[in-house]
């Protein structure tokens, strides 16, 4: 049998209320909370950060406050410099490659909610996984929407919604964000 965990992670309906999502967002908000509390150079700092996420490469900053979802189905390349108040929501995995700049209040999403209200009022969810490749920026308060890859080099905006994939060295933006001359 398929547990709630395993349907979210694969993008297919599942139930957030359930018992084991529930403790995982519990452990994430308290390791969030621990993190939150931290400034640069805390000792410590760095086992908070690599207990909260799936993966964190080598010469990473970022900057409390940092607020996921579950935390471990994030994967950070090396060199990623993350700006203040990023929300990363993981239902599903999240991939950042290395040397990615991403400004105050970006928002990478991966849950969806269904259209029809019956699974809406059921409580079900969906998430799909978002990729940001090597070298990208994603400017302040941009949104990455479920199942979105952004390509190797390209910019986003600052305040861009970003609802379909951007091709490796594009610069988009706008709402929706769309492909703009450098």
């Amino acid at each position: 049998m398929t547990s709630e965990k395993e349907k979210m992670i694969a993008g297919d309906p599942y139930d957030p209320s359930d018992p084991e999502l529930v403790r995982d967002r519990k452990r994430a908000q308290r390791l969030m909370r621990d993190y939150n509390q931290t400034v640069y150079g805390d000792e410590g700092r760095g086992a908070i950060l690599a207990g909260l996420l799936g993966h964190v490469g080598e010469k990473c900053a970022i900057r409390a406050p940092l607020y996921v979802d579950y935390g471990y189905n994030i994967a950070l390349g090396s060199g990623i410099f993350m700006n203040y108040s990023c929300y990363l929501l993981d239902c599903a995995p999240i991939v950042i490659g290395d040397g990615c700049d991403i400004g105050p209040f970006v928002q990478l999403l991966t849950a969806d909610h269904p259209r029809d209200v019956a699974s809406r009022k059921a409580g079900l969810e969906s998430a799909y996984p978002i990729v940001i490749g090597r070298d990208v920026w994603l400017g302040a308060g941009a949104i990455i929407l479920p199942g979105v890859t952004v390509g190797d080099a390209a910019i986003v905006g600052a305040g861009s919604v970003v609802t379909r994939d951007v091709p490796p060295g594009a610069t988009v933006m706008g709402n929706p964000a769309r492909i703009r001359d450098a």
